[in-house]
């Protein structure tokens, strides 16, 4: 025992000791359980470049071969409207300004902006809708790009949630809980997969731009954060304007090998600090100011896009080059898991129309449609859809009635988890198949539910992994994505 350390030990008081001694068990403990993870990231990090995987895989992952190797996930904050986009009720029409029947609704939960209105009237959608490609699927006008994927998306009509407000519900479907403080998914990937990148993070986050006039709800970093898993498996947000990364660039004045130099310094310190207290964010700090080094020059090198074609570009649409566009955060993603990052997650907010939907929807999906679509196209182009996975929806869905006055060119919905629309496309997943049923009013499920439980589980399934073999211990539980009952996974969509 050296004389800082016995210092340290008798100028601590009894009620330091045993508030330290629970973080020195802990850390102890998630060493027992991160196990040769653990001493492969210190290695990587104090060798700097040394060859080692920066993110390496937990020991047995994934559980089986993978259908997907990455995953793209585009969230469609404040939930669109299945009603206008995808799920087609064209017997509405008949209904229109009719009060949605009682036995529909069935005494449901409906939220406090629509439970005091007097009447519930029906709002057929006022875009029309085709069937696109081989298979048949039924799209709206809205998203004339997305027609020309269809044979490569599982559709599936019958997704169901646990919340009816936008923060319990966006946190839910991140993070399979309502309640904050949980992994996202992202992190639970980067946490057992790890990622093939020792340049970029594991897990990236885009929060692009969207159109002005949009009803946004705020965007809270639970959605990719690493809750009580160790914060390195936080999603490392790129920003759109400005360096896509705060504080990763040198100073003026301090060169490359300047701060090489600082960061071997502040390594060693930073060791000896895990070795004095086992706190484990020590080791984050560690891969943290690493990666931050490496991302130096990886980033600025992620983000030019000088040497894509004008094809490939062109597939995107005219924002393309636009930082901080959801089409510039397209073609990014992609740019990222060729590089290897395991997750990327794009979140686009504006999609809360309670009032004014068929002026608001147009100018959403005027953003997302054509680089979605682009993105897939791309992806199957070089090859890499096959062992991607990409997942396309929202929190909730859209109440069939309105709220608020309708009119024949107006209209707003109220929220609906009963049931509501999300896609996959790639790795693992059947395309050109539509799996699920609603009722006429497209408010209650009729065949085939799906809970976001069971898509958690199966986008795991997709990437190697089963579900009840991933989990992190945790206030007395072993804590899992999907939760603690059993889910099923959708294999009706896989291929």
């Amino acid at each position: 025992m050296n004389s800082l350390t016995q210092e340290f030990i008798t100028s601590q008081s009894r009620r330091q000791f045993f508030e330290g001694a629970g973080l020195k068990l802990g850390g102890l403990a998630l060493a027992s359980l991160l196990g040769p993870r653990a001493a492969s990231l210190g290695a990587s990090t104090a060798a700097a470049t040394g060859g080692s995987q920066v993110h390496p895989p937990l020991p047995g992952f994934p559980h089986f071969a993978p259908k997907a190797k990455r995953l793209i996930y585009l969230h469609m904050n404040g939930a669109p409207s299945q009603l206008d986009l995808f799920d087609y009720k064209p017997q509405l029409q008949k209904h229109y300004d009719q009060d949605l029947p009682a036995s529909v609704r069935n005494n449901q939960r409906i939220t406090t902006m629509t439970s005091g209105q007097a009447r519930f009237p029906v709002a057929p959608s006022m875009f029309s809708f085709s069937q696109c490609g081989q298979s048949g699927m039924w799209m709206s006008e809205l998203v004339p790009h997305m027609h020309r994927i269809a044979d490569d998306i599982a559709m599936i009509k019958t997704v169901h949630t646990d919340a009816i407000n936008h923060d319990p519900a966006c946190t839910f479907v991140m993070t399979g809980s309502e309640i904050p403080g949980k992994p996202s998914l992202g992190s639970w990937l980067s946490y057992g997969l790890g990622s093939e990148s020792n340049d970029l993070p594991a897990f990236v986050v885009f929060t692009p731009t969207f159109p002005a006039a949009s009803q946004a709800q705020a965007l809270f970093t639970r959605m990719w954060s690493s809750g009580f898993l160790p914060t390195r498996f936080n999603g490392v947000a790129l920003r759109g304007t400005g360096d896509p990364v705060l504080y990763i660039q040198n100073p003026p004045g301090v060169s490359g090998d300047d701060r090489r130099t600082l960061l071997d310094a502040l390594g060693r310190l930073n060791a000896k600090t895990l070795e004095r207290y086992g706190d484990p964010e020590t080791q984050t700090r560690i891969a943290q100011y690493e990666m931050a080094f490496r991302m130096q020059t990886s980033v600025p090198d992620l983000v030019d896009l000088s040497g894509e074609s004008q094809a490939t570009l062109d597939l995107y649409g005219p924002e393309v080059k636009k930082m901080g566009s959801y089409a510039s955060s397209a073609i990014l993603a992609r740019r990222l898991i060729e590089r290897g990052v395991r997750v990327v997650q794009i979140l686009h907010r504006g999609w809360d129309q309670h009032n004014n939907l068929p002026k608001l929807i147009k100018g959403q999906c005027l953003d997302v449609d054509q680089a979605t679509a682009g993105l897939i196209q791309d992806l199957k182009l070089r090859g890499l859809l096959e062992d991607t996975l990409v997942v396309f929806g929202g929190e909730f869905g859209r109440t069939v009635y309105s709220q608020g006055t309708l009119t024949k060119d107006n209209y707003g919905r109220d929220h609906h988890p009963r049931n509501f629309c999300m896609w996959m496309a790639g790795g693992g997943v059947k395309g050109g198949i539509v799996h699920g049923e609603t009722d006429d009013y497209s408010y209650n499920i009729v065949e085939n539910p799906v809970h976001l439980n069971d898509l958690n589980a199966t986008i795991l399934h997709c990437m190697g992994i089963d579900d009840r073999r991933l989990s992190f211990r945790f206030q007395g539980l072993e804590q899992r994505l999907t939760g603690v009952e059993t889910p099923r996974i959708v294999k009706e969509v896989l291929a």
